[in-house]
Protein backbone atom coordinates (compact mmCIF):
# COMPACT_ATOMS: atom_id res chain seq x y z
CA UNK A 1 0.00 0.00 0.00
CA UNK A 2 0.81 3.30 -0.86
CA UNK A 3 3.04 5.34 2.19
CA UNK A 4 0.27 8.93 1.44
CA UNK A 5 -2.25 6.54 1.77
CA UNK A 6 -1.34 4.70 4.97
CA UNK A 7 -0.22 8.15 6.78
CA UNK A 8 -3.72 9.49 5.33
CA UNK A 9 -5.49 6.68 6.77
CA UNK A 10 -3.76 7.01 10.21
CA UNK A 11 -4.91 10.33 10.02
CA UNK A 12 -8.02 9.70 9.81
CA UNK A 13 -8.78 7.14 12.18
CA UNK A 14 -6.74 9.24 14.61
CA UNK A 15 -8.85 12.26 14.40
CA UNK A 16 -12.14 10.70 14.08
CA UNK A 17 -11.55 8.48 17.08
CA UNK A 18 -10.63 12.22 19.00
CA UNK A 19 -13.62 14.20 17.36
CA UNK A 20 -16.39 11.77 18.94
CA UNK A 21 -14.34 11.38 22.22
CA UNK A 22 -14.21 15.69 22.54
CA UNK A 23 -18.03 15.55 21.30
CA UNK A 24 -18.89 12.45 23.08
CA UNK A 25 -17.23 14.70 26.42
CA UNK A 26 -20.29 17.78 25.36
CA UNK A 27 -23.00 14.82 24.75
CA UNK A 28 -22.28 13.07 28.01
CA UNK A 29 -22.52 16.32 30.19
CA UNK A 30 -25.71 17.63 28.14
CA UNK A 31 -27.15 14.18 28.77
CA UNK A 32 -26.19 14.42 32.44
CA UNK A 33 -28.31 17.55 33.25
CA UNK A 34 -30.95 16.63 30.87
CA UNK A 35 -30.22 19.12 27.85
CA UNK A 36 -31.37 17.88 24.46
CA UNK A 37 -28.75 17.50 22.20
CA UNK A 38 -30.42 17.67 18.59
CA UNK A 39 -27.43 16.24 16.33
CA UNK A 40 -24.08 13.85 17.11
CA UNK A 41 -22.43 14.27 13.89
CA UNK A 42 -18.74 13.23 12.65
CA UNK A 43 -17.63 15.93 10.24
CA UNK A 44 -19.26 18.56 9.14
CA UNK A 45 -22.68 18.35 7.11
CA UNK A 46 -23.62 21.57 5.20
CA UNK A 47 -26.40 21.00 2.76
CA UNK A 48 -26.32 17.08 3.09
CA UNK A 49 -24.96 14.31 4.85
CA UNK A 50 -23.54 10.30 4.26
CA UNK A 51 -25.55 8.89 6.76
CA UNK A 52 -27.94 9.49 9.90
CA UNK A 53 -29.94 7.62 12.28
CA UNK A 54 -32.97 10.09 10.92
CA UNK A 55 -32.64 8.91 7.71
CA UNK A 56 -36.26 7.04 6.49
CA UNK A 57 -34.00 4.01 5.09
CA UNK A 58 -32.45 3.62 8.75
CA UNK A 59 -35.51 3.88 10.90
CA UNK A 60 -37.39 1.24 8.30
CA UNK A 61 -34.37 -1.18 9.27
CA UNK A 62 -33.29 -0.34 12.83
CA UNK A 63 -36.52 0.51 14.16
CA UNK A 64 -35.56 -0.06 17.73
CA UNK A 65 -32.81 1.75 17.03
CA UNK A 66 -34.72 4.85 16.85
CA UNK A 67 -34.00 7.87 18.93
CA UNK A 68 -36.67 10.44 18.91
CA UNK A 69 -34.44 13.32 20.21
CA UNK A 70 -30.82 12.97 18.99
CA UNK A 71 -29.90 12.45 15.66
CA UNK A 72 -26.84 10.73 15.21
CA UNK A 73 -24.41 10.85 11.83
CA UNK A 74 -21.57 11.38 9.64
CA UNK A 75 -20.86 14.26 7.32
CA UNK A 76 -18.95 14.87 3.84
CA UNK A 77 -16.85 17.47 5.27
CA UNK A 78 -13.95 16.07 7.20
CA UNK A 79 -12.50 18.84 9.25
CA UNK A 80 -14.09 17.74 12.33
CA UNK A 81 -17.90 16.84 13.98
CA UNK A 82 -19.84 18.27 16.19
CA UNK A 83 -23.25 17.90 18.88
CA UNK A 84 -26.20 20.36 18.09
CA UNK A 85 -27.09 21.32 21.70
CA UNK A 86 -30.61 22.86 21.75
CA UNK A 87 -30.77 26.64 23.19
CA UNK A 88 -26.92 28.00 22.69
CA UNK A 89 -24.80 29.52 20.31
CA UNK A 90 -22.54 27.65 18.12
CA UNK A 91 -20.97 26.54 14.92
CA UNK A 92 -24.46 25.89 13.55
CA UNK A 93 -25.55 29.53 13.59
CA UNK A 94 -29.14 28.79 14.66
CA UNK A 95 -30.43 32.25 15.61
CA UNK A 96 -34.01 31.74 14.97
CA UNK A 97 -34.36 28.48 17.92
CA UNK A 98 -32.79 31.25 20.44
CA UNK A 99 -35.47 33.88 19.60
CA UNK A 100 -38.77 31.05 20.52
CA UNK A 101 -39.31 30.97 24.43
CA UNK A 102 -36.74 29.64 26.46
CA UNK A 103 -37.33 25.45 27.42
CA UNK A 104 -36.47 23.44 30.51
CA UNK A 105 -34.49 21.21 28.37
CA UNK A 106 -32.22 23.90 26.28
CA UNK A 107 -29.00 24.96 27.26
CA UNK A 108 -29.56 28.34 28.09
CA UNK A 109 -32.18 27.34 30.73
CA UNK A 110 -29.62 24.87 32.64
CA UNK A 111 -27.79 27.22 35.48
CA UNK A 112 -24.43 28.99 34.83
CA UNK A 113 -22.14 25.76 36.60
CA UNK A 114 -23.66 23.05 34.65
CA UNK A 115 -23.17 24.95 31.37
CA UNK A 116 -19.77 25.18 32.55
CA UNK A 117 -19.28 21.70 32.97
CA UNK A 118 -21.10 20.76 29.43
CA UNK A 119 -18.21 23.50 28.11
CA UNK A 120 -15.58 21.42 29.13
CA UNK A 121 -16.36 18.32 28.68
CA UNK A 122 -14.69 18.00 25.43
CA UNK A 123 -11.63 19.24 26.58
CA UNK A 124 -11.82 17.12 29.71
CA UNK A 125 -12.58 13.81 27.76
CA UNK A 126 -9.54 14.52 25.21
CA UNK A 127 -7.12 14.48 27.95
CA UNK A 128 -8.40 12.02 29.90
CA UNK A 129 -8.31 9.83 26.70
CA UNK A 130 -4.92 10.90 26.15
CA UNK A 131 -3.58 10.29 29.89
CA UNK A 132 -5.38 6.42 29.51
CA UNK A 133 -3.61 5.73 26.20
CA UNK A 134 -0.51 7.03 27.57
CA UNK A 135 -0.56 4.42 30.05
CA UNK A 136 -1.75 1.43 27.88
CA UNK A 137 0.97 2.56 25.59
CA UNK A 138 3.56 1.79 28.62
CA UNK A 139 1.60 -0.83 29.78
CA UNK A 140 1.83 -3.10 26.37
CA UNK A 141 4.92 -1.69 24.97
CA UNK A 142 7.26 -0.37 28.21
CA UNK A 143 8.90 2.66 28.23
CA UNK A 144 12.46 2.18 26.15
CA UNK A 145 14.82 5.07 25.16
CA UNK A 146 18.65 5.93 24.96
CA UNK A 147 20.50 7.51 27.97
CA UNK A 148 22.17 10.40 26.24
CA UNK A 149 24.86 10.49 28.75
CA UNK A 150 24.65 6.84 27.58
CA UNK A 151 25.32 7.25 23.70
CA UNK A 152 28.89 5.99 22.64
CA UNK A 153 29.56 8.06 19.84
CA UNK A 154 27.87 11.20 21.38
CA UNK A 155 25.20 13.16 18.28
CA UNK A 156 25.43 14.92 15.14
CA UNK A 157 24.04 18.47 15.08
CA UNK A 158 22.85 20.47 12.45
CA UNK A 159 24.48 23.33 11.37
CA UNK A 160 22.54 25.74 13.37
CA UNK A 161 23.48 24.16 16.65
CA UNK A 162 27.08 23.37 15.65
CA UNK A 163 27.47 27.88 14.72
CA UNK A 164 26.77 28.36 18.42
CA UNK A 165 29.55 25.75 19.35
CA UNK A 166 28.45 22.26 19.14
CA UNK A 167 30.53 19.58 17.54
CA UNK A 168 29.62 16.08 16.11
CA UNK A 169 30.28 13.98 18.62
CA UNK A 170 29.44 15.50 21.64
CA UNK A 171 27.59 13.84 24.47
CA UNK A 172 24.40 16.07 26.00
CA UNK A 173 25.39 15.72 29.63
CA UNK A 174 23.40 18.77 31.10
CA UNK A 175 21.67 21.92 30.67
CA UNK A 176 21.60 24.88 33.18
CA UNK A 177 23.06 22.05 35.58
CA UNK A 178 20.27 19.62 35.42
CA UNK A 179 21.30 15.89 33.51
CA UNK A 180 19.95 15.14 30.09
CA UNK A 181 18.09 11.92 30.60
CA UNK A 182 16.81 10.80 27.21
CA UNK A 183 16.21 12.40 23.15
CA UNK A 184 12.95 13.80 22.91
CA UNK A 185 10.99 17.31 22.84
CA UNK A 186 11.91 17.45 27.02
CA UNK A 187 15.79 18.15 26.02
CA UNK A 188 15.16 20.61 23.32
CA UNK A 189 12.95 22.89 25.74
CA UNK A 190 15.73 22.48 28.28
CA UNK A 191 18.07 23.66 25.22
CA UNK A 192 16.67 26.53 24.27
CA UNK A 193 15.42 27.81 27.94
CA UNK A 194 18.92 26.90 29.19
CA UNK A 195 21.63 29.71 29.41
CA UNK A 196 24.18 26.87 28.94
CA UNK A 197 24.42 23.31 27.91
CA UNK A 198 27.28 20.93 29.08
CA UNK A 199 28.94 18.10 26.60
CA UNK A 200 31.35 15.95 27.07
CA UNK A 201 34.06 16.78 24.06
CA UNK A 202 36.59 14.07 23.91
CA UNK A 203 36.75 13.17 27.35
CA UNK A 204 36.65 16.51 28.71
CA UNK A 205 33.62 18.59 29.33
CA UNK A 206 32.98 21.48 27.92
CA UNK A 207 30.17 24.15 28.17
CA UNK A 208 28.23 25.70 25.28
CA UNK A 209 26.53 28.97 25.56
CA UNK A 210 22.63 28.98 24.21
CA UNK A 211 21.91 32.56 23.01
CA UNK A 212 18.00 33.91 23.83
CA UNK A 213 16.62 33.61 20.64
CA UNK A 214 17.60 30.09 20.12
CA UNK A 215 14.42 28.48 19.29
CA UNK A 216 13.66 31.42 16.35
CA UNK A 217 17.17 29.90 14.83
CA UNK A 218 16.08 26.64 14.72
CA UNK A 219 12.55 27.25 13.49
CA UNK A 220 14.47 28.74 10.75
CA UNK A 221 16.67 26.07 9.98
CA UNK A 222 13.36 23.17 10.21
CA UNK A 223 16.50 20.71 10.69
CA UNK A 224 16.34 18.54 13.26
CA UNK A 225 18.35 20.19 16.00
CA UNK A 226 20.69 16.53 16.57
CA UNK A 227 20.48 13.18 16.09
CA UNK A 228 22.04 9.98 17.38
CA UNK A 229 25.81 8.64 15.91
CA UNK A 230 25.33 5.39 15.18
CA UNK A 231 28.56 2.43 14.74
CA UNK A 232 29.44 1.59 11.41
CA UNK A 233 28.98 -2.09 12.49
CA UNK A 234 29.15 -4.84 9.99
CA UNK A 235 26.48 -7.00 9.05
CA UNK A 236 27.39 -8.68 6.16
CA UNK A 237 30.85 -9.58 3.85
CA UNK A 238 30.89 -9.58 0.39
CA UNK A 239 33.31 -13.09 -0.35
CA UNK A 240 36.98 -11.90 -2.54
CA UNK A 241 36.15 -8.14 -1.82
CA UNK A 242 38.58 -6.07 0.25
CA UNK A 243 37.07 -6.18 3.54
CA UNK A 244 37.08 -10.06 3.57
CA UNK A 245 40.54 -10.12 2.07
CA UNK A 246 41.36 -8.44 5.28
CA UNK A 247 39.97 -10.49 8.05
CA UNK A 248 37.02 -8.56 8.56
CA UNK A 249 34.20 -10.34 10.29
CA UNK A 250 30.15 -9.55 10.75
CA UNK A 251 29.74 -8.02 13.67
CA UNK A 252 32.98 -5.76 13.39
CA UNK A 253 32.57 -1.67 14.75
CA UNK A 254 34.84 -0.14 12.44
CA UNK A 255 35.50 2.90 14.80
CA UNK A 256 38.70 4.54 12.67
CA UNK A 257 39.11 5.19 9.30
CA UNK A 258 42.90 6.66 8.66
CA UNK A 259 43.07 7.22 12.39
CA UNK A 260 40.26 9.46 12.56
CA UNK A 261 37.16 8.69 15.07
CA UNK A 262 34.06 7.77 12.61
CA UNK A 263 30.46 6.67 12.54
CA UNK A 264 28.01 5.05 9.85
CA UNK A 265 27.10 8.44 8.58
CA UNK A 266 30.93 9.89 8.35
CA UNK A 267 32.29 6.10 6.90
CA UNK A 268 29.58 6.41 4.17
CA UNK A 269 30.02 9.93 3.49
CA UNK A 270 33.94 9.91 3.14
CA UNK A 271 33.85 6.95 0.72
CA UNK A 272 31.28 9.19 -1.80
CA UNK A 273 33.81 12.11 -1.35
CA UNK A 274 37.22 10.37 -2.29
CA UNK A 275 35.07 8.49 -5.12
CA UNK A 276 34.62 11.89 -6.56
CA UNK A 277 37.45 13.65 -6.17
CA UNK A 278 39.40 10.33 -7.23
CA UNK A 279 42.15 9.96 -10.20
CA UNK A 280 44.79 7.59 -11.35
CA UNK A 281 47.21 9.02 -9.08
CA UNK A 282 45.05 8.40 -5.99
CA UNK A 283 46.12 5.84 -3.08
CA UNK A 284 43.07 3.84 -2.42
CA UNK A 285 44.87 2.61 0.90
CA UNK A 286 43.13 2.09 3.63
CA UNK A 287 43.38 2.01 7.41
CA UNK A 288 40.70 0.78 9.18
CA UNK A 289 40.09 0.29 13.40
CA UNK A 290 37.71 -2.02 14.38
CA UNK A 291 36.37 -3.52 17.68
CA UNK A 292 35.80 -7.45 17.46
CA UNK A 293 34.71 -8.93 20.92
CA UNK A 294 35.83 -5.90 23.10
CA UNK A 295 39.13 -5.55 21.63
CA UNK A 296 40.48 -3.23 19.38
CA UNK A 297 42.82 -3.78 16.13
CA UNK A 298 43.68 -2.33 12.50
CA UNK A 299 43.71 -3.47 9.03
CA UNK A 300 45.34 -2.23 5.93
CA UNK A 301 43.53 -2.80 2.82
CA UNK A 302 43.28 -1.26 -0.73
CA UNK A 303 39.60 -0.33 -2.32
CA UNK A 304 38.34 -1.15 -5.72
CA UNK A 305 37.93 1.98 -8.49
CA UNK A 306 34.49 2.88 -6.14
CA UNK A 307 35.39 3.04 -3.03
CA UNK A 308 33.41 -0.05 -1.57
CA UNK A 309 35.02 -2.56 0.26
CA UNK A 310 32.72 -4.72 -0.21
CA UNK A 311 31.03 -4.80 3.21
CA UNK A 312 27.29 -4.02 4.48
CA UNK A 313 26.38 -2.05 7.61
CA UNK A 314 24.09 -3.27 10.49
CA UNK A 315 21.09 -0.63 10.16
CA UNK A 316 18.83 -2.45 13.40
CA UNK A 317 19.50 0.80 15.67
CA UNK A 318 18.17 -0.95 19.24
CA UNK A 319 21.04 -2.83 18.39
CA UNK A 320 23.73 -0.31 17.57
CA UNK A 321 22.96 1.97 21.07
CA UNK A 322 22.57 1.24 24.97
CA UNK A 323 18.86 1.02 25.10
CA UNK A 324 17.52 1.29 28.55
CA UNK A 325 13.43 -0.66 28.76
CA UNK A 326 11.35 0.04 31.69
CA UNK A 327 7.84 -2.19 31.92
CA UNK A 328 5.20 -1.62 33.74
CA UNK A 329 2.36 -3.36 35.13
CA UNK A 330 -1.28 -2.37 34.97
CA UNK A 331 -1.40 -0.44 38.03
CA UNK A 332 1.84 1.09 37.55
CA UNK A 333 1.27 1.99 34.34
CA UNK A 334 -1.56 4.31 35.13
CA UNK A 335 0.51 6.94 37.77
CA UNK A 336 3.13 6.95 34.76
CA UNK A 337 1.16 7.59 31.91
CA UNK A 338 -0.50 10.52 34.16
CA UNK A 339 2.80 12.10 34.60
CA UNK A 340 3.42 11.68 30.99
CA UNK A 341 0.66 12.80 29.56
CA UNK A 342 1.12 15.91 31.97
CA UNK A 343 4.64 16.59 31.40
CA UNK A 344 3.63 16.45 27.35
CA UNK A 345 0.84 18.93 27.76
CA UNK A 346 3.58 20.87 29.96
CA UNK A 347 6.14 20.82 26.97
CA UNK A 348 3.82 21.83 24.42
CA UNK A 349 2.21 25.09 26.25
CA UNK A 350 5.71 25.82 26.65
CA UNK A 351 6.63 25.85 23.13
CA UNK A 352 3.39 27.60 22.21
CA UNK A 353 4.46 31.11 22.79
CA UNK A 354 7.16 30.40 19.96
CA UNK A 355 4.15 30.18 17.10
CA UNK A 356 3.44 33.99 17.41
CA UNK A 357 7.22 34.56 16.56
CA UNK A 358 7.81 34.89 12.61
CA UNK A 359 9.20 31.87 12.32
CA UNK A 360 7.22 30.16 13.81
CA UNK A 361 4.19 31.33 11.62
CA UNK A 362 6.20 30.06 8.70
CA UNK A 363 5.82 26.43 10.66
CA UNK A 364 2.43 26.47 11.35
CA UNK A 365 0.99 23.21 9.25
CA UNK A 366 -2.03 21.59 8.52
CA UNK A 367 -3.51 18.01 7.83
CA UNK A 368 -0.29 17.57 5.67
CA UNK A 369 2.12 18.13 8.82
CA UNK A 370 -0.66 16.72 11.02
CA UNK A 371 -0.72 13.05 8.69
CA UNK A 372 3.38 13.26 7.88
CA UNK A 373 4.19 12.63 11.74
CA UNK A 374 2.40 9.14 11.24
CA UNK A 375 4.96 6.72 9.92
CA UNK A 376 4.99 5.00 6.37
CA UNK A 377 4.17 1.87 7.53
CA UNK A 378 1.20 0.64 9.70
CA UNK A 379 2.39 0.41 13.50
CA UNK A 380 0.42 0.64 16.34
CA UNK A 381 2.89 1.80 18.80
CA UNK A 382 3.51 4.90 16.58
CA UNK A 383 -0.25 5.18 16.04
CA UNK A 384 -1.62 5.66 19.49
CA UNK A 385 1.29 7.56 20.77
CA UNK A 386 0.81 9.88 17.71
CA UNK A 387 -3.19 9.84 19.09
CA UNK A 388 -2.43 10.51 22.44
CA UNK A 389 -0.24 13.31 21.87
CA UNK A 390 -2.53 15.05 19.34
CA UNK A 391 -5.80 14.43 21.58
CA UNK A 392 -3.28 16.77 24.13
CA UNK A 393 -2.71 19.56 21.27
CA UNK A 394 -6.64 19.30 20.73
CA UNK A 395 -7.55 19.85 24.34
CA UNK A 396 -5.23 22.75 24.69
CA UNK A 397 -6.38 24.57 21.72
CA UNK A 398 -10.10 24.07 22.82
CA UNK A 399 -9.36 25.51 25.86
CA UNK A 400 -8.10 28.38 24.95
CA UNK A 401 -10.79 31.69 25.19
CA UNK A 402 -11.34 32.77 21.48
CA UNK A 403 -14.64 32.67 20.59
CA UNK A 404 -16.21 29.70 18.47
CA UNK A 405 -13.92 27.45 20.45
CA UNK A 406 -14.84 25.78 23.89
CA UNK A 407 -12.59 28.14 25.56
CA UNK A 408 -14.63 30.97 24.66
CA UNK A 409 -17.82 29.92 25.83
CA UNK A 410 -16.23 28.35 28.96
CA UNK A 411 -14.72 32.31 29.06
CA UNK A 412 -18.13 34.06 28.75
CA UNK A 413 -19.42 31.22 31.49
CA UNK A 414 -17.03 32.65 33.35
CA UNK A 415 -17.80 36.39 33.05
CA UNK A 416 -21.65 35.33 33.59
CA UNK A 417 -20.72 33.90 36.76
CA UNK A 418 -18.67 36.72 38.03
CA UNK A 419 -20.79 39.66 36.92
CA UNK A 420 -23.66 37.82 37.55
CA UNK A 421 -25.51 38.44 34.23
CA UNK A 422 -25.42 36.71 30.96
CA UNK A 423 -23.86 38.25 27.94
CA UNK A 424 -26.69 39.22 25.53
CA UNK A 425 -27.85 37.16 22.93
CA UNK A 426 -26.70 39.47 19.85
CA UNK A 427 -23.24 39.61 21.78
CA UNK A 428 -22.63 35.99 21.49
CA UNK A 429 -23.98 35.76 17.54
CA UNK A 430 -21.14 38.35 17.14
CA UNK A 431 -18.45 36.70 19.07
CA UNK A 432 -19.23 33.27 17.01
CA UNK A 433 -19.31 34.71 13.98
CA UNK A 434 -15.50 36.51 14.85
CA UNK A 435 -14.51 32.96 16.45
CA UNK A 436 -15.44 31.35 13.33
CA UNK A 437 -13.62 33.95 11.15
CA UNK A 438 -10.47 33.59 13.30
CA UNK A 439 -10.49 29.84 12.57
CA UNK A 440 -11.34 29.89 9.10
CA UNK A 441 -8.10 32.36 8.30
CA UNK A 442 -6.30 29.55 10.45
CA UNK A 443 -7.20 26.84 8.98
CA UNK A 444 -6.36 28.09 5.45
CA UNK A 445 -3.16 29.87 6.17
CA UNK A 446 -1.88 26.34 7.73
CA UNK A 447 -3.10 24.32 5.14
CA UNK A 448 -1.17 27.64 2.64
CA UNK A 449 1.91 26.47 4.45
CA UNK A 450 1.24 23.16 3.51
CA UNK A 451 0.84 23.47 0.04
CA UNK A 452 4.11 25.90 -0.52
CA UNK A 453 6.19 23.15 1.40
CA UNK A 454 4.89 20.87 -0.91
CA UNK A 455 6.10 22.45 -4.03
CA UNK A 456 8.43 24.89 -2.96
Amino acid sequence: MDATLIKALQLVLSLSILVVLHEGGHFFFSKLFRVKVEKFFLFFDPYFHLFSTKDKWFTRLFPKCKDNETAYGIGWLPFGGYVKIAGMIDESMDTEQMKKPVQPWEFRAKPAWQRLLIMIGGVLFNFLLALFIYSMILFAWGDEYVPLQKAPLGMDFNETAKAIGFRDGDILVSADGVPFERYGGDMLTSIVDARQVSVLRNGQEVSVYIPEDMMERLLADSVRFASFRYPFVIDSIMPGQPAALAGLQPGDSITQLDGRNIAYFDFKEEMLNRQKAANDSTSRLLTLTYVRAGVADTVKLTTDSLYQIGVAASLQTNKLLPVVKKEYSFFASIPAGVTLGVNTLKGYVSQMKYLFSKEGTKQLGGFGTIGSIFPATWDWYQFWYMTAFLSIILAFMNILPIPALDGGHVLFLIYEIVARRKPSDKFMERAQMVGMFLLFGLLIWANFNDVLRFFF
